[in-house]
């Protein structure tokens, strides 16, 4: 059997997810594996051959692997068509808003996780040189697990030095970053950071934070929130971007996030502010927010789990930050088990925690043994030893006795949306 054919074969098509300009996704499962993917189906034109976008995704997806990034399984090339077989996500960050959100708003520890993991696949992508360009709440996708992943490669660029000058037709306009709004064309990793502090907004309120009708509407919409740039602000833009052209623009002046966010913790507010500079290069970038208060103080810790709910699944991130690479892991008393973070005070605690109590255990079963050959000792005694270890040694019980309970439910229901994989042609 042809190759190719046989390739094609190895995949059952299911029912149809989605279809834009170029191409059709398919729920499918694998034959080998009976594991469901996404089969995305772009049908080519004999004269026009492969789209470009088509080329660039699938040679960047190749080369990113990474639990938030969206896994590229296979690639079937045929004369008629391109069928990219994707791992499957149940839905987007969009339509999960909508169903588990508060008039889409979702509660601090969902936002809380989902911006963690938003901003590690969006440092591993610009660790390796590539820029998303198009991160919005539809190209995010969140499986079972409660992961969420990059997806939608077909924008995205490979960047490097000396500096490229890539299109300022790119990322939807409500995520576009000021300075490709005016036109700039030498931009970098700090597009993509905008358009995570607008989603980071988005998810907090359950509405986009800016809705402009075309860019200059945009650029309004902006700098009523974030305020008019200063004259010298402005020359500076232009000074790291000659091609933009500046217009006379109202004169705004900042409002606090405070009050366009109420519901936003103080730390949320800070990273907000960080994330969207009107300057590009003052900007944090990606790998430097996930060591932000937000996610690291104790002074902020999540929430323990409501008695109705657990956390989800556990998975460690592959650690590729340098400073960020340790390999703690947090009781799912007090966090969510898929976020593990890094070098956190609280992951500290909880690790104590654990020695203290493991330590504790081994303390009680040595007193029960020497109880239990002591001829003075009370059978009470050896009840409360046995019973309750941790009485022995006035550690409380709350470990054990809550992880149990809360293991036996699950936060995330079935899912019964279909996924949402945009890949119309731009």
């Amino acid at each position: 059997m042809d190759p190719v054919k046989a390739k094609e074969t190895k995949y059952i098509q299911l029912e149809k997810l989605g279809e834009g300009t170029y191409a059709t996704v398919y729920k499918g499962r694998s034959k080998a594996t009976n594991e469901i993917v996404a089969l995305k189906e772009i049908h080519l034109d004999a004269e026009e051959g492969t789209p470009s976008t088509a080329i660039r995704e699938i040679s960047l997806m190749k080369e990113l692997k990474h639990v938030n990034v969206v896994r590229l399984h296979d690639v079937i090339h045929t004369e008629t068509k391109l069928i990219l077989i994707f791992e499957y996500c149940e839905q987007d960050l969009k339509k999960y808003m909508d169903q588990h959100g508060d008039r889409g708003a979702l509660d601090p520890n969902t936002v809380r996780s989902f911006m963690y993991q938003l901003l590690k696949g969006t440092a591993f992508c610009h660790e390796n040189q590539v820029l998303h360009r198009d991160l919005k709440p539809q190209n995010l996708l969140i499986n079972r697990k409660g992961e969420l992943k990059l997806g939608d490669f077909g924008l995205a660029r490979a960047f490097g030095v000396p500096v490229n000058t890539f299109s300022n037709e790119v990322v939807t306009l409500w995520y576009r970053a000021p300075d490709v709004l005016l036109g700039s064309r030498t931009y970098s990793t700090s597009i993509d950071v905008w358009s995570c502090g607008c989603i980071f907004a988005e998810m907090i309120t359950g509405v986009p934070l800016f809705r402009g009708r075309d860019n200059q509407d945009q650029l309004l919409h902006i700098m009523r929130v974030i305020g008019t740039p200063s004259e010298s602000q402005f020359q500076k833009i232009q000074r790291e971007s000659p091609e933009i052209q500046l217009k006379p623009c109202p004169r705004y002046p900042k409002m606090p996030f405070s009050q366009v966010l109420p519901k936003a913790s103080p730390h949320a507010i800070d990273l907000l502010e960080r994330l969207l500079k009107f300057d590009p290069a003052d900007r944090i970038s990606a790998a430097e927010a996930l060591s932000h208060p937000y996610f690291t103080t104790a002074a902020n810790p999540y929430p323990a789990p409501q008695p109705a709910l657990m956390p989800p699944p556990a998975f460690a991130y592959p650690h590729h930050h340098g400073h960020h690479q340790q390999s703690q892991v947090i009781h799912p008393r007090h966090y969510p088990q898929h976020m593990m973070f890094s070098a956190q005070p609280q992951a500290q605690v909880a690790n104590f925690a654990h020695a203290q109590h493991a330590q504790a255990q081994v303390q009680a079963q040595s007193q029960a043994q020497h109880l239990s050959h002591n001829p003075v000792t009370t059978q009470a005694q050896l009840a409360v030893a046995h019973s309750n270890p941790s009485a022995t040694n006035m550690e409380p019980r709350e470990y054990g006795d809550t992880l149990t309970r809360t293991q036996s439910q699950n936060v995330y229901p079935t899912v019964h949306h279909p996924p949402h994989y945009p890949h119309s042609g731009r």
